[in-house]
C-alpha cells in the first residue's frame, strides 16, 4: 500500500510555533490562513523531516524561539520519523521497533512529492523526459521524433525548391508555334540545293524542246528548198514532229518548286531555334517542379506514417494520466503544452507524474492553491480521492474549504498539548 502521513507535529520551524495535524488519508487537506502565518512553513517542515538535510530551510529555527526545531511524522506503514535538536538529528523507527535512517525513507518518499516546485519549474524538455522515463518509451520515441524532424526538414527544403522551380517555370516564355526540334541550317541548304537541281533539269528539258523546234524549222525550210529530198526528209520530219510533241507535253507537266519558305526559314533560323530552346527549357523546369512536388507529397506521407507510429507508441504506454503525451520534445496534456495548461491542470499533471515515479509514495505537498476556485478545488480533491492520493496543501484563505487554519504559527483553536487538529471530510460538504 502507498505510504501516507497519518500525523505530523512540528515546533519552532521557520514561522511554526507548535503545530499538530492529522491529514485526511485520501483527497485534499488544505492548510488555510492569512499571509505570513506559517502555512508554507508547515510544508517545509514536512519536507525537511522526510527528505533530509538537503530540504533544511534557510532560517530553519523560529526567530523568537530559544528552543531548537522538533518534527515528528507518523506514517501509515507504522514508521515514525523524528528530527530534533540543534542539528535536527534523525530517528527513524519501523513497526518492529528497529532503528533505520534516511535510506529507508528514500525507498518510499518520492523527492518530487515533497518538492513539487522542482517539477513545476522544470523545462518542457525535462518534464517530457520525466514522463518518458516513467512509461519506458523514451528511447523509441526519441528515434521516431528524430526521424520525423529529419523528414520534416527534408520535406521543407524540397517544398521550397519545388516552389522555386514552379515559379521559375511559370515565368519562362513559351512559343506554341515553334517546332519541337531545333532547325538545321545545313539541312535547309541541302533541300534548297535539291530543288535548284531539279529546276535546272526542268530548264534543260525546256531548252531541249526549243532546240528540237529549231531543228524542225530548219528541216521545213529544207523541204521548201529541196523538194527533191522531200521523200527522204519527210520521214525525218515526222520523227521530229513526234519528238517535239512529246518534249512539249513533258515540259507542260513540269512544276517548278518555290524556295521562298526555305529562304525565310534560313533567314529566321536563329529566332526559331531560340523559341525551340525556350520551350525545351520550360518543359524541363516544369518536369523538375513536378518531381520535387512528388517528393514533397511522398515525404508528407512518410511523416504521417511516423506520426501514427508515434501515437500508437504513446497510446500503448501506461500513462500516469489519460491525455498525457509528448510533442516536439515537450510534455502535453489534452494537446496543450505546459504553458497553455490551467493552474489546476498543471497541478493534476504534476501530481499524477510524481505519484507514478514512486507508487509507494501516497502523498504530495502542494503550496499556494489560491489559483484554484472552489469548484476547481472540489474537482481536484475528488480526483485525488479517486486515485487514493493524499495531498497536503496551503491556501491564503480562512474559508470553509480550509480544513485547518494556521494563525501565528499555530493551528487555530489548538493549544500546545491538544489532540491533532481534526480534519473534516473535504469532499462531503466541507464548504
Amino acid at each position: 500500500m502507498p505510504v501516507k502521513i497519518t500525523e505530523f507535529q512540528a515546533e519552532n520551524v521557520k514561522r511554526v510555533k507548535a503545530v499538530q495535524i492529522a491529514p485526511a488519508a485520501n483527497g485534499l487537506t488544505i492548510l488555510g490562513g492569512g499571509n505570513n502565518q506559517g502555512k508554507t512553513s508547515v510544508l517545509d517542515a514536512i519536507a525537511w523531516a522526510l527528505g533530509g538535510d538537503k530540504y533544511r530551510p534557510t532560517g530553519a529555527k523560529r526567530d523568537e524561539s530559544n528552543t531548537d526545531p522538533h518534527m515528528r511524522v507518523e506514517l501509515s506503514n507504522g514508521i515514525v520519523v523524528e528530527r530534533r535538536g540543534k542539528n535536527a538529528a534523525l530517528t527513524v523507527t519501523d513497526t518492529t521497533g528497529k532503528r533505520a535512517g534516511q535510506n529507508l525513507l528514500n525507498t518510499f518518499v518520492e523527492q518530487l512529492a515533497i518538492d513539487l516546485p522542482r517539477f513545476m519549474n522544470a523545462s518542457d524538455r525535462e518534464k517530457a523526459d520525466t514522463l518518458l522515463k516513467i512509461i519506458g518509451v523514451g528511447d523509441q520515441l526519441a528515434v521516431i521524433d528524430r526521424d520525423i524532424k529529419a523528414a520534416y526538414d527534408k520535406r521543407t527544403a524540397i517544398g521550397q525548391i519545388a516552389e522555386q522551380k514552379k515559379h521559375y517555370a511559370d515565368e519562362m516564355i513559351a512559343y506554341p508555334e515553334a517546332p519541337n526540334e531545333l532547325v538545321s541550317a545545313s539541312e535547309l541548304i541541302r533541300q534548297q540545293q535539291d530543288i535548284l537541281a531539279c529546276n535546272g533539269e526542268n530548264q534543260r528539258k525546256r531548252d531541249n524542246a526549243f532546240r528540237l523546234q529549231a531543228q524542225r524549222n530548219a528541216l521545213a525550210e529544207k523541204v521548201n528548198l529541196l523538194r527533191e529530198e522531200l521523200d527522204r526528209l519527210t520521214a525525218q520530219l515526222i520523227q521530229a514532229d513526234g519528238d517535239m510533241e512529246t518534249a512539249f507535253k513533258t515540259a507542260e507537266t513540269l512544276q517548278d518548286e518555290s524556295t521562298a519558305e526555305l529562304e525565310a526559314s534560313l533567314q529566321n533560323i536563329e529566332d526559331i531555334n531560340r523559341k525551340v530552346r525556350a520551350n525545351a527549357d520550360k518543359d524541363r523546369a516544369e518536369a523538375e517542379a513536378t518531381e520535387y512536388s512528388n517528393q514533397y507529397n511522398s515525404l508528407t506521407g512518410d511523416i504521417e506514417q511516423m506520426r501514427k507510429s508515434r501515437t500508437a507508441l504513446l497510446d500503448g504506454a501506461d500513462l500516469p494520466l489519460p491525455g498525457l503525451g509528448v510533442e516536439n520534445g515537450a510534455l502535453t496534456y489534452d494537446g496543450h503544452v505546459w504553458g497553455d495548461m490551467s493552474g489546476s491542470e498543471q497541478l493534476r499533471v504534476a501530481t499524477a507524474i510524481v505519484r507514478k515515479l514512486n507508487p509507494d509514495c501516497g502523498f504530495v505537498l502542494l503550496d499556494k492553491l489560491e489559483q484554484m476556485d472552489i469548484a476547481t478545488l472540489q474537482e481536484f480533491g475528488a480526483w485525488l480521492e479517486s486515485e487514493g492520493l493524499q495531498a497536503i496543501a496551503t491556501r491564503v484563505s480562512t474559508g470553509g474549504e480550509c480544513q485547518i487554519v494556521i494563525e501565528d504559527g499555530r493551528v487555530a483553536g489548538q493549544s500546545t498539548g491538544d489532540d491533532p487538529a481534526p480534519v473534516g471530510d473535504f469532499m462531503k460538504g466541507a464548504f
